[in-house]
């Protein structure tokens, strides 16, 4: 795994290229992030950065987190984060992430919490085909079988059914980066990314 950013998502609009098509794409905050730990396979078995994201009050966190970020003379951030690397070497623990990381027309991976949709049906959740609508038919929405009868006598693990539809971790793979606008920390993405606006989002390079 190749150093990331987390950044925030702002919204979705859309540009015009040069022959005049337009492109939908996600406007995300992303960084800066401050380098809050250095792992290193002699400390702590393996090589790895921990970056933090978004400032808070420092009365919204314990005070062993507090010391753990004074270590590295930050101050309080609510989110940290690790990234796996080979070299901890190279790295120069003070200077922040940000999005000079990235250039225009990377390919990136996006990693955020999609939208959560509550409590949904087997319809809406895993794409079922209903029953007949039509007089007489008691079989609009329902399942249908779930399994046999005395063999096995249950229903397996993991059979599909209604349940909560969303708000799980998701990554959409191999988004493009139109613009990078260094002076206001933004990234500006080619189509959709997961989550709501305001959602934490974590951005990686594609290897």
């Amino acid at each position: 795994m190749s150093i990331g950013i987390l950044g925030t998502k702002l919204g979705m609009t859309q540009i015009f290229d040069e022959t005049g098509n337009a492109i939908p794409v996600t406007i995300i905050q992303a960084g800066p992030c401050p380098i809050t730990q250095l792992k290193t396979k002699a400390t702590d078995g393996y090589n790895a950065i921990q970056v933090g994201y978004r400032e808070t009050k420092e009365k919204n966190l314990t005070k062993a987190q507090l010391g753990h970020l004074q270590k590295t003379k930050n101050s309080a951030l609510r989110i940290l984060q690790e990234f796996a690397i080979e070299a901890p070497d190279s790295i120069e623990i003070e200077k922040p992430l940000t999005v000079e990381l990235f250039n225009d027309n990377d390919i990136v991976n996006i990693q955020g919490y999609s939208i959560g949709r509550g409590f949904s049906g087997y319809q809406k959740r895993h794409n079922f085909a209903r029953g007949p609508m039509s007089h007489g038919s008691k079989n609009h929405r329902l399942p249908g079988s779930i399994g046999a009868g005395s063999t096995p006598g249950r229903v397996y693990p993991g059979t599909r059914m209604a349940g909560r539809k969303g708000a799980s971790k998701t990554t959409i793979r191999g988004l493009k980066i139109v613009k990078v606008d260094s002076e206001r920390s933004l990234l500006i993405v080619k189509g959709s990314v997961p989550g709501k606006p305001g959602g934490l989002l974590t951005i990686v390079k594609k290897v």
